[in-house]
């Protein structure tokens, strides 16, 4: 998108905000669908922070997450945990992963997560 959709920016301003990580949300960018929930920034950066601090060979990366901004402006990426990309029949990782979306690469947008069934 040229100019990020204002009504997603709301969105993520709003999690932003209320610190809330129960807004699900499922979004096209760069043709991949992703699905799941979204996250204030600080949350998703101190929970990549803890994975990477646990990691043997990762955890020298662990600051680089926990550094904060002062800044208080209109969200540029949305920040997805317990997120899945959507790939034929399966969600990669089924566990869910961490992902950090441009708002201004996502082509399409649902509230709500998707998942598969066999049934």
């Amino acid at each position: 998108m040229s100019k990020p959709d204002e009504l997603l920016v709301d969105v993520a301003a709003s999690v932003e905000s209320g610190h809330s990580n129960q807004m699900t949300l499922t979004v096209v960018a760069g043709g991949a669908v992703i699905t799941g929930r979204l996250a204030p920034e600080a949350v998703w950066r101190q929970r990549v922070s803890e994975v990477l601090a646990d990691s043997a060979r990762l955890t020298e990366f662990s600051a680089v997450f926990t550094a904060t901004t002062c800044e208080e402006t209109a969200p540029t990426h949305l920040h997805f945990h317990v997120a899945r990309i959507l790939q034929g029949t399966v969600g990669i990782p089924e566990t869910g992963g961490m992902y950090r979306v441009a708002i201004g690469d996502v082509s399409a947008w649902t509230v709500g997560d998707f998942s598969y069934s066999d049934q």
